[in-house]
């Protein structure tokens, strides 16, 4: 699915700015220091991607490889504002992400979620199937022992192999 005049590329440390603004703006998302966003948009810039249309940044997501698993992209986050949202960026953008030639040796991608984050669990199971693939969950962050029960349990979402 295209989206009219959206442009989707690698961001740059320009769009730190925007980028922090967005994910301020998504009440699902827990917002980083805008100095994070920075470094997402730069220093992990070849496994991140920006979705913007006329110089207006409509999604971010920030991804890195896993230091001790190179063949795994880990998904940070996904943010797709309020005017862009049920048209498939999400997905637009994920699967532009994971055919770039940079990311072809990647076979699993892995990401959290909470249990309620009935957008993020569509966004992935469709992920899944595009690419023909299995999607595992398991616990990863408890609510109780990693969040001083401030915040829910995030679990482990592992896709793959990918087919491509």
């Amino acid at each position: 699915m295209n989206i009219s005049g959206v442009t989707l590329r690698k961001p740059t440390d320009i769009d730190g700015l925007s980028v922090h603004q967005l994910i301020t703006q998504t009440p699902e998302l827990d917002s980083n220091s805008c100095y994070c966003n920075l470094l997402q948009c730069s220093h992990f810039a070849e496994t991140s991607i920006l979705a913007e249309r006329e110089g207006e940044v409509l999604g971010f997501i920030s991804g890195y490889l896993k230091p001790s698993h190179p063949k795994t992209l880990f998904i940070w986050q996904v943010a797709v504002g309020g005017n862009a949202r049920g048209m498939g960026l999400g997905s637009q953008m994920l699967q532009q992400l994971l055919g770039r030639k940079e990311l072809a040796a990647v076979t699993h991608l892995e990401t959290t979620i909470t249990e309620d984050n009935a957008a993020s669990w569509a966004l992935f199971t469709r992920l899944a199937k595009h690419f023909n693939a299995s999607l595992e969950r398991s616990p990863m962050f408890d609510r109780v022992t990693h969040f001083n029960d401030e915040h829910d349990s995030e679990l482990l979402v592992r896709i793959g192999s990918l087919s491509r």
